[in-house]
């Protein structure tokens, strides 16, 4: 089987952390299983009608950087969403493969940049616990730009920081709306993920390429 990208054009890498590397399966339980508990508990509120609540609370905020800022939702919901994310840590999971795929990049001389919309201090969780961070040339949060990844902002930062050759960047994401803005950018390669959380069915991914797993761009991952 041959990888459908051609890595010969291909000199800057750029990866997404949950639903690429990670399992989303984690932060989905985080957010719609065990903060809805414990919110529920903390307020003697039944827990199906906060499920409900804060899942429209969330939506609202759905592609804004306060989505995905900690310190937000921390004073939002009067929680300490840091510590809460340690309590269940043991639930981050790395897709397989991913090591396999971190260690022949760097063995390529590529740049790999991680590029999340996670907050800083999730990252650091997430890198303690996976032991990846050593794979990266660099770790970008778009909370040090003060925009995500579905703006225009966060791309023009990027550029005016990293000065990718576009033509030869390859972004992997699994949220189709930061794919459609870096195309719109002119991200030149762009790849998503199938199953962003592996206990949910297959994504729409809005007609970008996609991918299982790792060894659908570096097949020989598959004999590793």
């Amino acid at each position: 089987m041959n990888s459908f990208l051609d890595w010969q054009n291909i000199d800057t890498v750029l990866l997404d952390m949950d639903g690429t590397l990670m399992d989303l399966g984690f932060d989905n339980f985080f957010w719609h299983e065990f903060l809805p508990a414990r919110y529920a508990q903390l307020h003697g509120l039944a827990l199906e009608p906060v499920k409900a609540d804060l899942i429209a609370r969330y939506r609202a905020k759905s592609g804004s950087l306060q989505f995905y800022c900690t310190d937000y939702w921390s004073a939002e919901l009067g929680l300490d969403i840091v510590s809460m994310k340690h309590e269940v840590d043991e639930h981050i999971q790395l897709f397989p493969l991913v090591t396999d795929f971190l260690m022949w990049l760097r063995d390529s001389d590529r740049r790999v940049v991680l590029c999340t919309n996670a907050h800083l201090d999730i990252v650091e969780i997430k890198m303690a616990k996976t032991g990846i961070s050593h794979h990266f040339d660099r770790i970008i949060s778009s909370h040090s730009y003060g925009h995500a990844k579905e703006s225009q902002q966060f791309w023009e930062h990027l550029q005016q920081d990293e000065k990718p050759n576009l033509e030869r960047t390859l972004l992997v994401d699994d949220n189709v709306h930061v794919l459609s803005a870096a195309e719109q950018y002119g991200v030149a390669h762009l790849i998503s993920i199938w199953r962003p959380d592996s206990t949910e069915p297959i994504q729409d991914t809005a007609g970008f390429a996609a991918i299982n797993d790792f060894a659908d761009l570096v097949p020989e991952l598959r004999e590793v």
